[in-house]
């Protein structure tokens, strides 16, 4: 369990990941808690950035991006950030990742076609400093979701 967090953070934590649109008085008559001590464990929460925002979980097939790549760039060395920095800006980017191995960043990116991905891909390779890229494309999506259950609640 991640130091700072005590056994009612993880409780509510946990129903916080389920439904994020759960109300604190929901949570609260789950755990048998006041619904003021699950307010201030929420703002207690964000306030230590264990929380970083509340949002929603999308299918993006259901959007038509039907084709998920992974993308290995290599980059200059001297230049990775900034080139890491220009890969996030791309609105079909979910991850860029600093990497070691043969390659120096990896980027997971959501696209509506192949058609788009050719097209990033060609617009990545016109970036200074990207010397190459290899590029996969998940024929299917197994599992798709930040663990952060199992990593810091357990």
């Amino acid at each position: 369990m991640r130091p700072g967090l005590d056994e009612l953070d993880v409780l509510i934590l946990e129903r916080l990941l389920k439904d994020s649109r759960k109300s604190l008085r929901s949570i609260a008559k789950e755990i048998g808690t006041p619904t003021s001590t699950v307010h201030e464990r929420v703002r207690r929460l964000v306030k230590m950035g264990v929380i970083k925002r509340f949002t929603a979980e999308l299918d993006t097939k259901v959007l038509g991006m039907d084709v998920t790549a992974l993308i290995l760039v290599s980059v200059e060395g001297a230049y990775i950030t900034e080139v890491e920095k220009a890969l996030s800006a791309f609105e079909q980017v979910i991850a860029v990742y600093d990497i070691t191995g043969e390659f120096d960043v990896a980027v997971i990116a959501k696209f509506r076609s192949i058609d788009e991905l050719n097209n990033f891909i060609k617009a990545v390779l016109k970036m200074p400093h990207v010397k190459r890229t290899v590029t996969s494309i998940a024929f299917n999506v197994v599992k798709e979701k930040l663990c952060i259950d199992t990593l810091i609640l357990k």
